[in-house]
């Protein structure tokens, strides 16, 4: 298996890129558009902010409307657009719109969960002292959300690992595309194998460092 994996070294290094090119695309727009829808649907919920009854049903209806399809589902339905959008429905880049549009939801209710864990008390008392929305969020929801936050990223970065192993099921390259194209296809199961361990190493690893910076950023662990 040792000469194996060194014949398969390129292959397997060209593949881990595409994984983290994925990765790194759709985390990004999670972290970029997720947080903020997140943290509209807690406040167009909480009437001691800006609640709105029409705007919480609509993006939380939206929200709940991607999340529910199936991964490899809306992997499909959203070829038209990925065409649209880079002029190819194959490769990481072209993967990485699907992969996106499915973690800024996930996120979103990750972080609106983080923040309705705050206790009533901390948000009132916030705004009875008569500070603006934008301080309060500053200085008060991010901070006491922080951690819980940061769990919701990890997870966010975990799920789309995965999710974006299923990207090679219709060329999206990646450690998925590399363990259908050899471990599947070709009936080569120690490249099975070596993509599973590699996949459970990359997650814990994840893992650990998501732990690392949460148990950094809790107030309580200060």
């Amino acid at each position: 298996m040792t000469d194996r994996l060194l014949e398969l070294f390129p292959e397997l290094y060209i593949a881990f890129g595409q994984t983290f090119l994925m990765l790194g695309i759709s985390l990004s727009m999670a972290l970029l558009f997720g947080i903020p829808l997140g943290f509209l649907i807690f406040l167009f919920d909480k009437k001691v902010f800006i609640r709105n009854r029409w705007m919480y049903a609509i993006l939380g209806t939206l929200a709940n409307l991607i999340r529910s399809i199936p991964f490899v589902i809306l992997l499909v339905s959203l070829l038209p657009f990925t065409m649209f959008l880079t002029g190819t429905t194959i490769g990481p880049l072209a993967a990485s719109v699907s992969l996106s549009v499915a973690a800024i939801p996930f996120l979103a209710r990750l972080v609106e969960t983080s923040l309705r864990e705050i206790p009533e008390g901390v948000l009132e008392a916030s705004v009875s002292t008569g500070a603006s929305l934008w301080l309060i969020v500053r200085c008060v929801l991010i901070p006491e959300a922080m951690p819980g936050m940061i769990s919701g990223i990890t997870l966010t970065g975990i799920s789309l690992l995965s999710y974006s192993a299923m990207a090679g099921i219709v060329g999206g390259g990646g450690i998925g595309d590399l363990a259908i194209r050899f471990g599947y296809y070709r009936y080569e199961d120690d490249i099975m194998f070596i993509t599973v361990i590699l996949l459970i190493v990359l997650v814990q690893l994840m893992q650990l460092l998501g732990d690392f910076v949460r148990n950094k950023s809790d107030r309580k662990n200060g």
